[in-house]
């Protein structure tokens, strides 16, 4: 009986294909009960949780963790035999592939987890979603690119011969390619930063629009009239920018002028007719009105108040409700609205009487 567990086999005994084998199995047969009894009750406690992190953990378990677990056991049996010495390197090969690709999958997971969870929070949009997506995919290609780079040199290859001619290839592309690598960060930049958002209305110089779409390289905007403006990502981040989509109230100041002839009591009346007439206007909150100086024809009152939304087209219509009150108001006061005019003064050297003549157009 000893001598057929003595008996060898392609360069081992009997004895130690058993063990090799027992190895293997108990291995195996821990890691099932692992996955059976801890995973499995991880995966009942989290399922119950309002966490995703829990979630996460045991699917990364079940996806990279234990599958990586099972090859290790049949590496320690393998291991644990006399093999020849090329088989034990495509071994050590094989398993040194494998640790790389599960770690660099872990990793890669663990990103991708991460960065779902912030751009959830501040992508709304389909279109910020797919962005999100492309930026993702970028990401993982760097991960992989240096994952591959790792491991061949763990292989035993001069990496620096690699490492210089892709540094060398990599300035000259950068070179041929400087303004298209200058979008692509200035598009992070704005993915990142958020300075605006796709249904933004945006002004950049002489410039506006809603923003309909933010590419790789060029942000798409619809104009008021109708055109699409193709801005380049970098025009953008080099640009002040300004954002009417985030404006919480719309500050409103303008001036109203009325002729000299009016009298101080009903000069002293404009302030609060006005204040009267914006305050009865709904989303709206009065702040001031001044009479703040002689003009040239006229005597001015500075209005201020605040329209309580972003809607341009609730502050057109707020303000024409102000502006209609405020000419009634005056209409049955009598307070006259002031235009340009010129006064000439003509003297009559036999009568020695003046006359003035007025001429002017009233003024918008």
């Amino acid at each position: 009986m000893n001598e057929f567990f003595y008996k060898v086999i392609w360069g081992n005994t009997i004895k130690d294909w058993l063990i090799a084998a027992g190895i293997i199995a108990g291995c195996l047969l821990m890691a099932k009960l692992v996955q059976k009894i801890v995973v499995v009750r991880m995966h009942k406690a989290a399922s119950r949780t309002a966490s995703t992190i829990d979630d996460f953990i045991v699917s990364l378990l079940q996806r990279s963790v234990m599958p990586y677990v099972y090859i290790l056991t049949v590496y320690a049996g393998l291991n644990y035999l006399a093999i020849d010495s090329r088989i034990f390197k495509i071994l050590h090969v094989a398993i040194l592939v494998t640790t790389v690709f599960f770690v660099i999958r872990s990793i890669s997971a663990t990103l991708a987890y991460f960065f779902q969870r912030f751009t959830s929070k501040n992508a709304k949009a389909p279109a910020q979603q797919n962005q999100a997506k492309g930026i993702l995919l970028i990401v993982n290609i760097i991960i992989w690119i240096i994952g591959a780079i790792f491991l061949v040199d763990n292989l035993g290859y001069n990496i620096t011969t690699i490492i210089t001619g892709l540094g060398i290839g990599g300035i000259a592309i950068a070179l041929a390619a400087q303004a298209i690598l200058a979008d692509l960060f200035s598009y992070l930049v704005i993915f990142f930063d958020k300075p605006f958002e796709t249904g933004d209305f945006i002004i950049i110089g002489d410039k506006m629009g809603t923003v309909e779409y933010i590419g790789i390289k060029t942000t798409r905007l619809r104009a008021l009239s109708g055109e699409q403006l193709i801005v380049s990502n970098t025009d953008l981040t080099n640009s002040r920018v300004q954002n009417y989509k985030r404006m919480e109230k719309r500050r409103v100041v303008y001036s109203i002028g009325v002729v000299y002839e009016t009298s101080p009591d009903k000069l002293k009346s404009i302030p609060a007719t006005i204040k009267k007439i914006v305050e009865v206007q709904p989303d709206t909150q009065f702040d001031r009105t001044h009479f703040t100086g002689f003009g040239d024809f006229s005597l001015t009152f500075e209005v201020v108040y605040y329209i309580l939304s972003a809607d341009y087209n609730l502050y057109m219509d707020r303000q024409q409700a102000i502006n209609l009150a405020i000419f009634q108001a005056f209409d049955k006061a009598e307070i006259e609205f002031a235009y340009p005019t010129q006064k000439l003064l003509l003297n009559n050297m036999k009568s020695n009487t003046e006359r003035s003549i007025t001429k002017g157009k009233i003024f918008n």
